[in-house]
């Protein structure tokens, strides 16, 4: 099977995320978004595909989430969107995409659901 992870090494559920996937025996791409952004138009088909609104990717305990008024329910998909290529801090990590879909692996248990 194969995975793409969207990646933080410095966090620790991404790191137990990738260690799962690794286990599973996928053959696993792994994307530092924060030194390779995903687009906007990818953002957007990897939470259609998960199930999650843009809002639900949000780092939103992220501090810059805070600063550029973010958290709150006024500001549009599309200007999320915009802050998050922008800002790659500002997604909500890891995201892990198989043939079986998406899922937001926080907790990182959430990646057997698409094994």
């Amino acid at each position: 099977m194969k995975a793409t992870i969207y990646h933080n090494p410095k966090c620790s559920t991404s790191r137990k995320t990738l260690e799962i996937l690794e286990q599973s025996g996928a053959d696993v791409t792994v994307i530092e978004y924060l030194k390779h952004p995903p687009t906007k138009d990818e953002l957007r088909r990897l939470y259609n595909r998960a199930g999650i609104s843009v809002r639900e990717g949000l780092r939103a305990k992220e501090p810059l989430a805070q600063d550029l008024d973010l958290a709150g329910g006024h500001v549009s998909d599309n200007a999320i969107l915009d802050a998050m290529v922008e800002n790659p801090i500002l997604i909500e990590r890891p995201l892990v995409e198989t043939d079986k879909g998406v899922r937001l692996c926080r907790p990182q248990e959430n990646v057997r659901e698409i094994l």
